[in-house]
């Protein structure tokens, strides 16, 4: 299974926002939290701004075609804030994201 990265598209939004929740949901969960984010639309919703904002960086990871993952670097400041990332919890430790972290390492931007 090779990890494929793209930058991201308007009509990533819904999947990545899946992904983002059950991910961020299933940590918070695990440890008798509530899950910071309320619903996969939300996400979908914030991620989506970030893909169409100039100042953030992204990267969906892609897995025979299919998304499993993204990541975000903020590059509105001169620090950069990571995130953002998440995996889909099913192809979790499958290398996607060591990926996505070594695209936003690279940013042209940094």
């Amino acid at each position: 299974m090779a990890v494929q990265l793209r930058k991201g598209n308007a009509e990533d939004a819904p999947a990545i926002g899946d992904i983002c929740y059950r991910a961020f949901k299933a940590i918070a969960e695990s440890h008798h939290f509530t899950p910071d984010l309320p619903s996969a639309d939300l996400a979908a919703s914030m991620l989506g701004s970030f893909i169409s904002h100039e100042g953030f960086f992204d990267r969906v990871a892609e897995i025979d075609g299919r998304i499993v993952g993204s990541n975000f670097l903020d590059e509105r400041n001169p620090i950069s804030g990571v995130g953002p990332v998440t995996v889909d919890p099913a192809v979790q430790n499958d290398g996607a994201g060591r990926a996505l972290m070594q695209a936003a390492f690279a940013s042209p931007r940094r």
